[in-house]
C-alpha cells in the first residue's frame, strides 16, 4: 500500500500542480513512500485530498491515462473543501459517502460477530435472547457514538473519560475546519448554528427554530451558514412533508426542517452529557427529551441511502410523526421513536388511522412484537 496524507507538513501538496502525468506522479510516490508501486498489487491511497490543489481533478487523468493503478482518495469536508476551480470527475470515479459507524458496526468492533450477524439477517425472534445485552450495548453506543477513533479507544480501554476526550478533540478539529474552509463572512454564523444544535434537538418539537440561535434571528441571516454545515456533512436536514404521498419530495416544505448532527456521540459531547447516565438505567435514552434516541434513529436510517427521509406534521401542526420514509420500492413507512417506557403514541396512531399505511414501525426499548396496525421494532434492531 502506498499511503499519502496531504494534511501532513512534509506531504508533497503540489504533486498535481505541475501536470497530471501518471508516470511522474507514480515516480514521486515511489520516493515519498519508499516503496516500489506495482499496478497489479499496490493500492494507492490519497488521504485528505482536499489539501492538495488539483488533487480531485488528477483522479480523472489517472483513470484515463493509467487505469491499471488502483487508487482510493479520501477527504474531509469534500462538499466544501475542494478548490473553487475543481469539480468531481463525474463518470470517472466511483463516489462513496462514509458515515460514522452504525450500531451493527459498533457490535462488530466489540467482538459480537454472532449478534451482528443476527441483526444483518433481521432474525428478530432469536435476537430476543440477547435483549438485555443489546440494550446495554445500545447505552454504550449512545455515549461513544460511531466515530472510529472513539470506538477504537473504547474497545481497547473501556474508559469513558478517554472517549469523551477524543470526542472533544474531534469537535475542536471541526472548529479549526470552520476557520480553514468556511467563507470568513459567514464564519460567526456557522459557529452560532453549530452551537445551537443541542438546544434545537432537546426541544419537545425538534423543528429548527432560528430564534434558538439568538432572539430575533431570521432565516435569511443563517441559511448560508446552515447550507455550509450540511454541504460539509456535519449536519443533516430532514424536511417536513405536507402530505404522505408519492413522491415525498414533491411535498417537501423548504421552510420546515430538523437539523440532525452527524454523530450521536459527538452530540452527547456537545451537550456535556455525563458518563454516569450510562449507569442510570434508561436515562440516556430519555435525557434532553429523547434527543439522543431520535439522533440515533436518524443515524441508522441515513446509512441506507435508498431511503428518502422526512418527518410529517398534520392537523395544522397539532400532531407530528417523527419520521416518514420512502423506500426504493416506493413504499411510504411512518416511524415513531419512543425513548422511554411509555409507549402511548397519539400522533402515530392517529396517522395510521387516517392514512392506513401498509407498514408502520414504532421503535422503542420494548421487545419485538407485531400488532394489527404496526410493528414494534427494538431500537437495537433498526438497521
Amino acid at each position: 500500500m502506498a499511503y499519502i496524507n496531504f494534511e501532513r507538513p512534509n506531504a508533497p501538496k503540489n504533486l498535481f500542480e505541475i501536470d497530471f502525468d501518471a508516470d511522474r506522479i507514480v515516480t514521486v510516490l515511489n520516493a515519498y513512500c519508499n516503496l516500489k508501486i506495482n499496478a497489479e498489487d499496490t493500492l494507492i491511497i490519497f488521504d485528505e485530498i482536499q489539501d492538495a490543489p488539483k488533487g480531485i481533478t488528477a483522479l480523472k487523468y489517472l483513470f484515463e491515462d493509467a487505469p491499471q493503478y488502483h487508487v482510493i482518495a479520501a477527504g474531509s469536508l469534500l462538499g466544501v473543501g475542494i478548490h473553487p476551480d475543481e469539480s468531481f470527475p463525474v463518470g470517472k470515479v466511483d463516489y462513496m459517502k462514509l458515515y460514522p459507524m452504525s450500531f451493527q458496526e459498533f457490535l462488530l468492533a466489540m467482538g459480537e460477530t454472532g449478534i451482528a450477524e443476527l441483526l444483518e439477517k433481521k432474525d428478530l425472534e432469536n435476537l430476543k435472547f440477547f435483549n438485555h445485552k443489546l440494550i446495554n450495548y445500545l447505552r454504550y453506543y449512545l455515549y461513544v457514538g460511531g466515530m472510529p477513533e472513539a470506538v477504537k479507544d473504547f474497545v481497547q480501554n473501556r474508559d469513558w473519560q478517554n472517549v469523551r476526550s477524543i470526542q472533544n478533540q474531534i469537535l475542536f478539529s471541526y472548529r479549526n475546519d470552520f476557520s480553514k474552509h468556511a467563507p470568513k463572512e459567514i464564519l460567526p454564523r456557522i459557529n452560532m448554528v453549530w452551537d445551537s444544535i443541542p438546544a434545537q434537538l432537546s426541544k419537545e418539537n425538534k423543528k429548527f427554530i432560528y430564534g434558538v440561535i439568538k432572539e430575533g434571528a431570521r432565516a435569511k441571516d443563517f441559511e448560508l451558514a446552515i447550507q455550509w454545515l450540511t454541504d460539509a456533512g456535519l449536519l443533516h436536514k430532514v424536511y417536513n412533508t405536507s402530505k404522505p404521498a408519492l413522491p415525498l419530495v414533491a411535498y417537501k416544505e423548504l421552510s420546515a426542517f430538523k437539523l440532525f448532527h452527524n454523530d450521536v456521540g459527538l452530540l452527547g459531547a456537545m451537550s456535556k452529557l455525563n458518563a454516569k447516565t450510562i449507569a442510570e438505567g434508561d436515562a440516556i435514552f430519555t435525557e434532553f427529551k429523547g434527543a439522543l434516541t431520535e439522533q440515533y434513529v436518524f443515524q441508522q436510517l441515513i446509512q441506507n441511502e435508498t431511503l428518502s427521509i422526512y418527518y410529517h406534521t398534520f392537523d395544522k401542526g397539532k400532531y407530528e410523526l417523527d419520521f416518514l420514509v420512502q423506500t426504493a420500492n416506493d413504499e411510504i413507512i411512518p416511524i415513531e421513536v419512543k425513548a422511554g417506557k411509555n409507549l402511548k403514541t397519539n400522533s402515530f396512531k392517529l396517522f395510521c388511522q387516517k392514512y392506513t399505511p401498509k407498514k408502520a414501525i414504532r421503535t422503542s426499548l420494548a421487545d419485538y412484537h407485531v400488532e394489527s396496525w404496526m410493528i414494534n421494532l427494538p431500537l437495537y434492531a433498526l438497521t
